[in-house]
Formats: structure tokens, sequence, C-alpha cells
């Protein structure tokens, strides 16, 4: 038996991920003659492992995490390809802290994971396995904000987005992160913003799917939308507040009920 064509979908946060993964999820069943997807949930916390040792870079974390991977890998079964896709993968989203307190703000993490991310592949199928990584990427402005209200609403970050934006300053372009990183595909999900499909476009035409199949399929929902300018200023407001960290968890819940 031949060894599988793996294709790995590690990141980046806010490139149309989420839509992705829930794209390709709601269409497992029809792309199962071309590949089995796995996607969040589905790596028995390897994901999480990941974003551990991004946070706190020591060797026992990233023990944990090809541990992870490796009983996963054990209950996937022979003779397929595959698709895989964790934007945790890259480590932690920039704008979390570190262990010691200090802003992630690229990538550094990514490199040990997608090594050893790469070596556990080959030794579950082989030297022989063709394993591609693909990462999806968006304009560095839009990112930067995608990112910035992300974290407003799930972490008690108080810079407005001129001061955030200020402290990725010296980070690339994510088409230059994602070839720093050895990318073998790139794409942007600005090409796809109109797809059926969305950003999974780009997995469906890597992996053979025939067009005519990629036309039944049950078309991508947007999910995980970024909130107004108006939500985004609250979410500030409240940061800033001094709040306790249940009462905050609580007011930005009752926010996002509204739906201001």
């Amino acid at each position: 038996m031949s060894p599988p064509r793996i294709l790995v979908h590690a990141g980046f946060y806010k490139t149309g991920t989420t839509s992705l993964q829930g794209f390709l999820a709601d269409n497992r069943a029809a792309l199962a003659p071309w590949f089995a997807y796995y996607g969040q949930g589905d790596f028995h916390g390897a994901g999480a492992r990941a974003r551990e040792y991004a946070q706190a870079p020591f060797p026992n974390g990233l023990k944990a995490f090809r541990l992870a991977l490796r009983r996963f890998l054990s209950e996937v079964p022979d003779g397929t390809d595959l698709v895989l896709s964790r934007e945790n993968f890259t480590g932690a989203m920039p704008g979390h802290r570190d262990w010691l307190g200090r802003p992630i703000t690229g990538f550094p993490a990514a490199k040990p994971l997608l090594r050893d991310l790469r070596k556990e592949l080959f030794r579950r199928f082989g030297p022989d396995t063709r394993v591609e990584i693909l990462f999806t990427t968006r304009t560095r402005e839009a990112w930067l904000r995608s990112v910035h209200g992300h974290l407003l609403r799930s972490i008690r970050l108080e810079d407005d987005f001129d001061d955030f934006a200020r402290r990725f300053r010296s980070l690339g372009t994510l088409e230059e992160e994602a070839r720093r990183l050895d990318a073998d595909h790139i794409s942007r999900v600005e090409a796809f913003f109109d797809h059926p499909a969305g950003p999974a476009k780009a997995v469906l035409d890597l992996m053979g799917v025939p067009e005519a199949t990629q036309a039944s399929l049950t078309p991508a929902r947007h999910r995980n939308a970024g909130q107004s300018g108006v939500l985004k200023a609250e979410f500030l407001r409240l940061n800033r507040s001094g709040l306790s960290k249940p009462e905050l968890k609580a007011a930005k819940a009752t926010l996002l009920e509204r739906g201001s």
C-alpha cells in the first residue's frame, strides 16, 4: 500500500480558519472519496499542547505535543489521503502572553511544532509520505484588526488598535511568515471571498476534488465573524475598567447577547 498524501492546514489564526474547518466538517462524508478530514476536537489535545508550548517553550511541552499527536495518528486508518487543519499548529495566537507575561508578537514556536508534526507523520506512515503545509493568509492590516478584535473580546487586552499594531512592527506579512515556515502552499482568503466553499476552496483544489463535486457541496457558512466598532470600543472600555475576571466575563457575555 502506497503512503498517503497529507495536507496540513496549519493556520494562520484569523484567516478564515473557522470557516474552512466548518465547511470541511459539514462536507466530510461527501469528500471521503478524496480525503479524510480531521480538525478541531480530533487531535487528542495536540492543538492545546501546541498552544501551551508556544506560551511556555520548554522541552516537556514539545514532548506533550508529540505524544498527543502520536496517540491521534495511531487511530487514523491507512489507505486514504488526509487533510489536517488546526491553526494551533503554529502555536498561540499573537497578542497572547508567554509565561513571563510578555506579548507574543509572531510565531516563534511554529518551526519546532511543524518539524515535530512532520516527524510524527513520517513515523506513522513512512518516510516516503507526501506531507504538504498550507497556510491561509490575508492582508496585514485586516489580519491585525481581526486579531485585535478577537483579543478584546477574549482576554483583558487594554491596547487600542494603534498601540496593539505597534507591537507588531517587526513582524512581516503573513506571506513572508509562511515562506519562513517552509510552506508548500499559500492561499490568500480574499481570493475566495465570494466562492461557495470560501477559503476551503484552496483545499478542494489541492486535493483534486472535481469541480462537479465541489458544486454539489454544502456552501460555507460565515463563522466567527468579527464585532462591530461599537462593540470593540465597549470591550476596550470594560478591559480598562478594573472589573474582576468573573465580572468582566459576565459583562462581555451580556454585550454579546445584545449583539451591539
